[in-house]
């Protein structure tokens, strides 16, 4: 509306509530990054606590590892109908509720007295994670300063890669220490934390721009979009036969003391930053062989984690590549769905987080059964032939969709 010269000067009110600043902005968005941490630090924490676990209830830990199937399929099966039933609701709002479930699902955790007790809490857990990941990309963007909002999604990525990090291998240090439990109450209370901070740093946020059903059925015309969901599931699958047991594959096939389990996730976790620079210098490059590479990386590393078994520095060194391999093709998978399904990101990504857990909960049911039906020492062989399985389907989409695979990072 124009204003005519009778109109008041332009000046704000002396009671008007002036914006967050930039530092304030910038620290909203580290308070983001630092939720991803911790979000994807419990949904692994189990992996290098299953022993513990395991003895606390009397259960093997081919039985125990399911947890990280119920918690993986929750999600995938809640994130979209999750997405879509809080679309109108206050982003801060609805952020701050998610993370009420999540602390007290993890103070259930760190009491609980029985094993269906402990797997209530993970569906809680589970549950708080879907809606997380379903709107927190969209909430680093819209928080960031002007200009600022590639960073703020690169901060979110380097949260969630520094789970892998420091998250899982330290969570395993205080469950060594002071017991699993411990270490569920441990991430409840720095959840707790993070979300005070939330509470303070972050504005009303109205839903916009969520999407709707409608997105789905465009999405599923196209034909490339479709066969890199596909092979999403499949290599990761294939990772999760073996990282769910990678626990008691080093200590009680290996025989290895458990200070080397630690030091292998620690390898692993910490070559997920060599991949993320070789992201983004090789893969605007080559587009479409760093994709094949990634993945044959994997399978290698898998095939060989037996072998190298007799070996401490051996596999170190394969646990080192595997990382490496990894990030290559987390990052770079994500960035063509981004690319393939620009017009509807947020229902992509829904779907991409979806079917990444799929992948996780088939992992670890496969590994389960590997181990109770052949042993324990043959998960790397079924892991490693899936991925191979997923390198051949990499290469044919790779070659038979050329155009529709550009540059991966721009």
């Amino acid at each position: 509306m124009s204003c005519s010269k009778a109109c008041p000067p332009a000046t704000a009110p002396a009671s008007a509530v002036p914006g967050p600043t930039d530092r304030q902005r910038w620290a909203a968005v580290i308070a983001l990054a630092l939720a991803a941490f911790i979000f994807n630090t419990t949904e692994f924490a189990p992996v290098a606590l299953l022993g513990d676990i395991g003895a606390s209830f009397g259960m093997p830990v081919e039985h125990t590892g399911l947890m990280l199937t119920l918690y993986a399929w929750m999600v995938a099966l809640t994130s979209l109908p999750l997405m879509l039933a809080t679309r109108h609701i206050d982003r801060r709002r609805l952020l701050l509720a998610v993370f009420v479930l999540f602390c007290a699902s993890h103070a259930v955790s760190a009491v609980a007295w029985s094993w269906p007790l402990l797997m209530a809490s993970r569906i809680g857990i589970a549950l708080a994670h879907a809606v997380f990941w379903s709107i927190t990309a969209a909430l680093a963007v819209r928080v960031a300063p002007d200009g600022g909002q590639a960073k703020a999604l690169g901060l979110l990525a380097t949260g969630t890669s520094l789970a892998m990090v420091l998250g899982i291998p330290l969570g395993r240090v205080v469950g060594e220490a002071l017991g699993w439990r411990m270490t569920f109450a441990g991430i409840g209370a720095v959840a707790l934390l993070v979300m005070l901070i939330l509470a303070r740093l972050l504005p009303a946020l109205p839903s916009v721009n969520t999407g709707s059903l409608a997105s789905l059925p465009v999405l599923m015309r196209r034909a490339p979009l479709m066969l890199l969901y596909a092979l999403l599931i499949v290599v990761v699958t294939a990772l999760f036969t073996v990282y769910t047991y990678i626990e008691p594959f080093v200590q009680q096939i290996g025989g290895h003391a458990s200070g080397l389990t630690t030091g292998v996730l620690l390898l692993y976790g910490g070559a997920g930053i060599i991949g993320s620079v070789l992201f983004s210098r090789l893969g605007p490059r080559y587009p479409r062989g760093f994709l094949v590479v990634g993945i044959a990386g994997i399978a290698s590393c898998l095939l060989a984690l037996l072998p190298a078994l007799a070996h401490p520095a051996v596999l170190c060194a394969v646990a080192t590549i595997w990382g490496i391999a990894m990030i290559m093709f987390a990052l770079d998978m994500q960035a063509k769905v981004l690319h393939l399904a620009s017009d509807a990101t947020d229902v992509a990504m829904s779907l991409f987080s979806a079917l990444f857990n799929i992948g996780i909960g088939a992992g670890a049911l496969l590994g389960s059964q590997v181990a109770l039906q052949r042993g324990m020492q043959w998960i790397g062989v079924a892991g490693g032939a899936l991925a191979v399985l997923g390198a051949v389907m990499a290469t044919v989409l790779v070659t038979r969709y050329r155009a529709s695979m550009p540059a991966a990072h721009r």
